[in-house]
């Protein structure tokens, strides 16, 4: 049993959001000093699985989901966890509170979260503070890619939407690898209504126009990708991607938070908000095979949702997924997480032959070093099971 399993009974004894806000806070003392950022880096040696995705060279398939470090607090110390890119955000431009407290629930029986956060944020500008307080303000200056997921102010009305977005992404070009369009949070009213055809097309027509823009001026690549909803029908699900990939995106990410509940049997299980974790895991699994599908390998597709261990990695990269991402896994199996998936990924990626080039997706693939070991993804175990995470006292 690791440091983590040991200490994780006491970490679900403080309510959810102070615990994460105390981790955040652990997070950004280790990455203070270049002394203690190097000390973790070796007790979490990143798995060498290099692939470029978007004109980017990821140092591997595995990444932090958006939402776990809103406001940059944490992401030098996340960087040493062996992540190959890191998803700050969701960031807006002015800085809200989000909705009222009690709004994030363990669902330990589930092994999952409900939240209903509401995009708190300390707005765009702290952010620029964070990111370039102690190096270059240009992006590409830290080890790990760094992408930032954007969502529009509570109070802007969706016919104004794309106001926010171009403003955000014209602020934060020059402090990121790539950017996330976040129309698919359940906790912002009305958000959702931007996947539909009314607003899509033209709130990315608008975002992709700014981010040219800026491609100008920096001289440098800015991709720029859409976070889609798990709970859009089938139908739904192929018209959006269709807009998505007709107006130039570069990539796609599935998927957000579930308003579903079906089967739970934590104690908050009726509580409002987005549900991750275990209650995702299979609805996402199946959303992303569809898109993957839809794609045909026309743009790279990122899997988050519901990855608690590797087998659940390696599905996503064997459904179709050339990244994963980690959010509440991390929060039930700790740091571990992190090396135990991209091993997968890179196994499974191996598996199903999407080796080499791809002129579609501009994937490139290498060969695992030597020297590194991983089980093949048939024999990849699931992680304990839920019984013990019973306390969900909070």
């Amino acid at each position: 049993m690791d440091w983590y399993s040991r200490l994780r009974p006491l970490f679900f004894c403080v309510p959810p959001e102070a615990a994460h806000g105390a981790g955040l806070k652990l997070l950004a003392w280790i990455g203070a000093k270049e002394r203690r950022r190097e000390r973790w880096r070796r007790r979490w040696p990143a798995v060498e699985d290099p692939v470029t995705l978007f004109g980017l060279p990821f140092p591997n398939r595995v990444g932090l989901a958006a939402g776990y470090d809103k406001d940059g607090v944490g992401w030098r110390g996340l960087e040493t966890l062996g992540f190959g890119h890191l998803e700050l955000g969701t960031v807006t431009p002015e800085a809200q509170p989000g909705n009222a407290r009690p709004r994030v629930f363990r669902l330990s029986k589930d092994r999952g979260l409900i939240n209903r956060l509401g995009f708190p944020s300390q707005g765009a500008a702290a952010m620029i503070d964070r990111l370039t307080r102690g190096r270059s303000p240009e992006a590409g200056s830290h080890r790990a890619i760094l992408g930032i997921n954007i969502g529009k102010q509570k109070e802007t009305p969706l016919r104004d939407a794309a106001r926010d977005y171009r403003l955000l992404t014209r602020m934060l070009a020059p402090h990121a690898d790539y950017l996330a369009v976040n129309i698919s949070s359940p906790n912002t009213p009305e958000l959702r209504e931007l996947q539909g055809a009314t607003f899509l097309g033209r709130l990315v027509d608008e975002v992709l126009e700014e981010r040219d823009g800026q491609i100008a001026t920096l001289g440098r690549k800015l991709p720029v990708l859409v976070k889609i909803s798990p709970d859009l029908d089938a139908a739904e699900i192929d018209r959006m991607v269709g807009t998505l990939v007709d107006a130039g995106v570069d990539g796609l990410i599935a998927t957000n938070t579930t308003v579903g509940r079906r089967g739970l049997l934590s104690r908050h299980r009726d509580q409002g908000g987005g549900a991750s974790g275990g209650p995702l895991r299979d609805l996402s699994l199946r959303v992303v095979e569809q898109i993957a599908e839809r794609l045909a390998g026309r743009v790279p597709l990122v899997a988050v949702g519901g990855i608690l261990d590797a087998a659940d990695a390696a599905d996503r990269i064997t459904a179709g997924a050339d990244l994963v991402q980690l959010y509440t896994g991390l929060i039930y199996r700790g740091p571990r997480l992190v090396q135990e998936a991209a091993l997968a990924a890179r196994s499974a990626f191996g598996a199903v032959d999407r080796t080499g080039f791809d002129s579609a997706s501009g994937s490139v693939a290498k060969t695992p070093p030597q020297g590194e070991s991983a089980a093949p993804v048939g024999s990849l175990a699931r992680a304990e099971p839920a019984s013990e995470f019973d306390n969900d006292r909070r």
